[in-house]
């Protein structure tokens, strides 16, 4: 992996953010980055292979983060044309002010998140850049392995979700049922799952063990930062019978067994 790599592909994320954001800025809606989160990892990991050559190896961690970024965008995507601009975000406009927030947002936004994915592709960017003529080994099928239990339990959990949040009869009330009663957030389980799945696909790479900061990263910024605790603080005060669905169900690794 050469700086020169790096570069290219902080130039790649840099001109999304700033597309990005200028749309924003137009929209007057900061929710439009979400989507677009997983679309970064799939142009660096792209970005990186097809400058340094395809391989049997490449193609298949190019697939998996294809397969990954390609559903969690349209899953972002179409659940956002329903609502209007996220309450975070909304409350950031108010706190700086429409006539500063425009500009604050870069910054806050969409530099912050750009920066972020270019950590946490480390693994991504240290696959893709391997020989072309890479086999697979032990941590490479262990990486597939988590991969695979990852991405199900994500989507088995953001389909479960979408249906309970569709159906006007389950308005207002909580859902605890499927992985959502084995879990409360198993969405983000199965994120930070598939995530150190690709982070075993770099171990065998020169630098491989450190690129594992990427995934640990992720699973720290779901667990404590945009995830399980502030979406547990705000459910707890705004909606009835919260704080009894915590006491009886696990925040993050699904319990097994009934």
């Amino acid at each position: 992996m050469s700086l020169f790599l790096f570069c290219t592909n902080t130039l790649v994320v840099m001109l999304t953010m700033t597309a990005l954001w200028l749309a924003s800025v137009r929209l007057a809606n900061a929710s439009i980055v979400d989507p677009f989160w997983s679309v970064l990892f799939l142009a660096i990991a792209t970005n990186t292979a097809c400058r340094t050559g395809l391989g049997p190896k490449k193609l298949v961690v190019l697939g998996l983060v294809a397969l990954w970024a390609t559903r969690l965008f349209l899953h972002l995507f179409v659940r956002g044309l329903r609502k209007p601009e996220d309450p975070r975000y909304q409350a950031f406009r108010k706190r700086f002010g429409a006539e500063r927030y425009w500009w604050v947002s870069f910054f806050q936004v969409f530099l912050l998140q750009g920066v972020l994915a270019l950590i946490v592709s480390a693994p991504l960017q240290l696959a893709t850049s391997a020989t072309p003529s890479g086999s697979f080994g032990p941590f490479d099928l262990l990486g597939l392995v988590l991969f695979v239990v990852g991405f199900t339990v994500e989507t088995v959990a953001d389909a479960q979700l979408q249906r309970f949040r569709d159906d006007p009869k389950m308005r207002g009330r909580i859902l605890d049922s499927g992985l959502w009663g084995r879990s409360r957030h198993p969405n983000y389980f199965g994120e930070a799952v598939l995530w150190w799945g690709f982070g075993c696909f770099a171990i065998s790479e020169p630098f491989g063990l450190v690129a594992l900061l990427a995934p640990a990263l992720m699973t720290f910024l779901l667990l404590r930062v945009s995830g399980v605790t502030m979406l547990d603080a705000h459910l707890t005060q705004t909606r009835p019978g919260y704080a009894a669905y915590v006491a009886k169900t696990p925040a993050f690794v699904p319990r097994l067994g009934r």
